[in-house]
């Protein structure tokens, strides 16, 4: 795992070095650079030394010094790729390393190689024959890569606080981005906080031409699903046994490593059937697990990470925090972010990865298990509210609204009074929109009273309505698959996983994210993902040799905080730091009424105090 920068056009080597020292996180472990005057191209690199720790280092070129690479990630078929490379008569001068691999896969296959790759990346190719840059992100996003393009600058990074330490990249406000990011909790790619930055997508490839400047982008890979006839008529059992292979060879795929390595573990369907998974590989007392438990019982799920792990006899790592000393820490995990997210889980997931990085480089994660297979609430909630939104007036459902907005407000996670009022809120709205409004930091009525200038719902949401609508017929379950793992995966979780594991210089791998496992996902039916109010129900038939049945089928718990009882003491005082377009007094009214317990305002406080945190207004954490 690494940290990537460069630049074409207008700048020097302090600007380069500014932004490479600002990714030093990223790669502790030594940097690199290239410097071209004549072609105005500067490539920066911070490194993190995982695979081939002597041979690895970067920007790594071909033996005719014509074409260069700066890159994170890791490549999970570069064996497969080198042998099909050597083959085609290509010599290389390290044992095995992936990053050499793109340079002799790029004059081999050209900007088809991102393609052919199964693995989690973001990388630039520098190809001085033809004078461009070729830039390309893994399928899902699992690796950041922003951008900008302006008069006489084309930029990039592995973080948007790297992009723009250079100085002629402005930081003015997209007034749009912001909007959103307050809809949805992220940024939808391509957006970002600051006007003329973007971030590329999952799934595709950029080429920069190094005179002209201009970025021309392509995807080369798509989540579609497309339910496969064959697979419909085969029974559970045998689509059982397939799905149990592809998984247990995902993960040992993702077990290659030169340093230490771990597994995160939660007690959950997904992290334990990574642990059982890797136990069919290497002998179970050789793996490291790693566990965060909480002192606070409704959100503290170590005793079945521990009895996973005592079934599987791993090496079992446990640290029981005080939630008081966790909350102490919200100033540092979001000063160091770059980007405001409005996903609190930032903060257990930042303390898991600083715990797990004290004894191994690498953790296995189980990132994806729910977007793919169903395990959110909201796919169990599905058929109930479309039947609510048939039957029920829009008078009554008002009322109703009205009604929940009255409960007691609970401080327990994942609390009924809090899933009854975010359903109602998400009704409100058209099919189309209910998934994110859903977890909205701002109602969409509400946007109305935030922002000067408010936009459309339609065009507020317009990245999950099209997706909604988008293709083919499909069931609202295939409508919701897409939306929790083409947007809310890409740009809420990875972006979060990553930040969070690289601000303790961990690498991370998402196992379900391999391309042969999401090939069979993209094919099977929704009814084995969601049958009969089960979630997973393919995935967990999958693991039934592998697990407990009571781990398997326990009801799943989330990885979260008491971030509305927080939201009532922390900061002492506040910030509210004008923020251009928006209403300020909607905001202290927000703080106001959350404190006195007049409202549940917990998701719009954190994305709040992470903006305002961005935008350089210092936070405390002291207790009134």
């Amino acid at each position: 795992m690494c940290g990537i920068v460069g630049f074409v056009g207008t700048g020097n080597r302090a600007d380069l070095e500014t932004m490479t020292t600002a990714l030093k996180h990223r790669g502790p472990d030594g940097e690199g650079f290239h410097i071209d005057p004549d072609r105005a191209v500067y490539l920066g690199h911070r490194r993190l030394a995982v695979r081939d720790i002597s041979g690895g280092d970067q920007p790594m070129w071909n033996i005719s010094g014509t074409i260069g690479v700066v890159y994170n990630g890791e490549i999970y078929n570069c064996d497969d790729l080198r042998a099909e490379l050597c083959a085609a008569g290509y010599v290389f001068r390290t044992s095995h390393s992936d990053t050499e691999i793109l340079v002799h896969g790029y004059a081999h296959w050209g900007t088809g190689l991102a393609e052919r790759l199964n693995g989690m990346f973001a990388f630039a190719i520098l190809d001085t024959d033809c004078n461009r840059l070729y830039l390309a992100r893994d399928r899902f996003g699992e690796k950041p890569l922003y951008y900008a393009h302006q008069s006489g600058l084309f930029a990039f990074a592995s973080e948007l606080g790297s992009l723009t330490q250079h100085t002629k990249i402005s930081r003015s406000l997209s007034s749009i981005a912001l909007q959103k990011l307050f809809a949805y909790g992220y940024f939808p790619a391509p957006h970002t906080l600051y006007q003329n930055t973007a971030k590329l997508p999952g799934g595709h490839f950029m080429t920069v031409d190094l005179h002209s400047l201009e970025p021309v982008i392509q995807p080369y890979w798509q989540f579609t699903l497309a339910a496969d006839d064959a697979l419909t008529a085969r029974d559970d059992e045998a689509i059982a046994e397939e799905l149990r292979s592809l998984f247990i060879q995902a993960v040992g795929r993702r077990l290659v490593s030169d340093v230490p390595l771990g597994i995160f573990l939660s007690g959950g369907v997904d992290s334990s059937a990574i642990l059982a998974a890797a136990a069919q590989h290497v002998d179970g007392s050789s793996l490291a697990t790693f566990t965060i438990g909480f002192n606070e019982p409704s959100y503290d799920e170590s005793s079945f990470a521990s009895q996973v792990a005592k079934h599987v006899g791993s090496k079992h790592h446990l640290r029981v925090l005080d939630m008081e000393q966790a909350r102490d820490l919200i100033p540092y995990v979001l000063s160091r972010m770059g980007e405001p997210l409005g996903d609190a889980s930032l903060l257990p997931t930042h303390l898991l990865s600083a715990f797990t990085r004290e004894h191994v480089t690498v953790a296995l994660s189980g990132d994806g298990g729910d977007e793919l297979f169903a395990g959110y609430d909201p796919f169990r909630a599905l058929g109930p509210a479309s039947l609510y939104n048939k039957c029920v007036p829009r008078t009554l459902h008002r009322f109703l609204r009205k009604i929940a907005g009255m409960l007691p407000h609970s401080n327990t996670n994942m609390s009924l009074d809090f899933k009854i009022r975010r359903t109602l809120m998400g009704l409100s709205q058209p099919q189309s929109a209910w998934a994110p409004a859903w977890m909205a930091p701002v109602d969409p009525e509400s946007m109305v009273d935030l922002f000067d200038d408010p936009m459309r719902p339609e065009d507020l949401y317009s990245e999950a309505m099209e997706l909604w609508e988008s293709g083919p017929a499909k069931t609202r379950l295939d409508r919701l698959l897409q939306f929790f793992t083409i947007l809310y995966l890409q740009d809420n979780i990875l972006t979060k996983v990553d930040r969070a594991s690289m601000m303790s210089s961990l690498e991370t791998r998402a196992v379900f994210l391999d391309n042969d496992l999401v090939d069979l996902c993209c094919r099977l039916p929704a009814h084995f993902k969601y049958r009969n109010g089960e979630r997973k129900f393919i995935l967990k038939k999958a693991l039934e040799p592998l697990l407990p049945h009571d781990i398997i089928y326990r009801r799943k718990k989330g990885f979260g905080i008491p971030l509305a009882d927080w939201m009532r003491h922390v900061p002492q005082n506040p910030p509210l730091m004008p923020v251009p377009g928006m209403k300020m007094n909607w905001v202290k009214s927000a703080w106001d009424d959350h404190r006195q317990d007049k409202a549940d305002h917990r998701l719009f406080l954190w994305t709040w105090l992470s903006l305002q945190h961005v935008l350089g207004t210092p936070l405390q954490t002291g207790a009134e």
